[in-house]
């Protein structure tokens, strides 16, 4: 393994970066992605699959993502690491086997949409059952954070020590089912779970603070300190804008419609997205999401923050920012972004839903 400490700092680089760049992978960067299911790849050493790095602007070095593809009927190497991660499946299907050192093998079958969180330094290894066709998924993790930090790769990817008090190997244990949280900071919305089965199938819970027609839930992982959230919304609705901290990486799980990101005092920009794509806002940028087109939306955000271990600033997002929140409320914002919305949902032919504004 490569050790980071001794590297010159005359490049301005991160220990972080110098481990990407050894990797041998693409990087993509800016403020979206159309589509991660068909982004580029390439074979990848160290997984024994394909992959790329996303270091989308939004992240902020406070995290990361990765694209990895599974080879038809294959498998990827075994793997254990000191940072976190949260895996959500793209396509394909198959099977993830878990294990700490000297303990039974668990398995979680897995199809597209499922979404779960190896344990922190837990071995792992991932399986595609298809014998005709790759299995992708996309993976948050805070491995900026980690390789920064401890500057030693050896530490990070060879580390014995197992987190008993995360997991403990038992049977069960990964797929037993979830629950909401009744205390903390989002009471009765969070769902404490390990694997989600298919994201498209779950019913988040009504949240209309969060704009009209807005579903919501949010999921805690293996006592691990990321998190994810899942909202839907009604076709020819939009979400209020809001801003938080950096990181939270949003997919698109089905409908076509637009974002506009913006920072404080400037004229936002749009960002049109379909199924596929990703779209991560900047640290204290608002961003707002719209669906004119004639199918509901739905999206899961993964995040390098959770509610149960780590309250952050996530939890003034749907208050509305006159009482010392970070939300626009609908009567606040710009009057143009009604106006556009409407004018693109004449052009889809989709009759807006959103009366408040009648």
């Amino acid at each position: 393994m490569q050790d980071l400490s001794t590297k010159s700092a005359y490049e301005l680089k991160s220990p972080y970066a110098f481990w990407q760049d050894g990797e041998g992978i693409p990087a993509y960067g800016g403020y979206w992605i159309e589509d991660v299911r068909t982004v580029g790849l390439s074979d990848w050493q160290r997984t024994g699959g394909r992959g790329a790095f996303v270091n989308l602007n939004g992240a902020g070095m406070n995290c990361d993502a990765h694209i990895n593809e599974i080879p038809a009927k294959q498998q990827l190497k075994a793997e254990r690491h000191l940072y976190e991660e949260i895996i959500f499946i793209l396509s394909g299907q198959g099977a993830t086997v878990i294990w700490n050192d000297g303990g039974p093998k668990h398995t979680l079958e897995w199809q597209e949409g499922s979404l779960f969180s190896p344990p922190l330094n837990a071995w792992h290894q991932h399986f595609n059952a298809d014998a005709a066709k790759p299995a992708r998924f996309i993976s948050l993790t805070s491995a900026p954070q980690a390789i920064n930090q401890f500057r030693n790769l050896d530490f990070i990817f060879n580390n014995s020590f197992i987190f008993a008090d995360r997991y403990r190997g038992e049977a069960g244990e990964l797929t037993k089912a979830g629950q909401y949280i009744q205390k903390g900071v989002k009471p009765g919305r969070v769902w404490e779970t390990n694997f989600v089965a298919n994201l498209l199938e779950f019913q988040p819970k009504e949240h209309s603070a969060r704009g009209a027609g807005t579903r919501n839930s949010l999921f805690e992982f293996a006592g691990n300190t990321m998190s994810a959230h899942l909202s839907a919304f009604p076709a020819g609705k939009y979400k209020k804008a809001h801003r938080h901290g950096p990181g939270a990486h949003i997919v698109i799980l089905s409908g076509n419609g637009y974002s506009l990101m913006w920072p404080h005092d400037t004229e936002p920009q749009r960002i049109d997205w379909r199924p596929g794509s990703l779209v991560v806002p900047p640290l204290d940028w608002y961003h707002q999401h719209f669906c004119p087109g004639p199918d509901a939306a739905r999206f899961i955000a993964l995040k390098p923050w959770g509610f149960k271990y780590l309250v952050d600033d996530l939890a003034k997002s749907d208050k509305d920012e006159n009482e010392g929140g970070t939300q626009i409320e609908y009567q606040n914002q710009d009057p143009k972004i009604h106006r556009i919305f409407v004018d693109e949902c004449t052009q889809r032919g989709v009759l807006p839903q959103m009366p408040m504004f009648a």
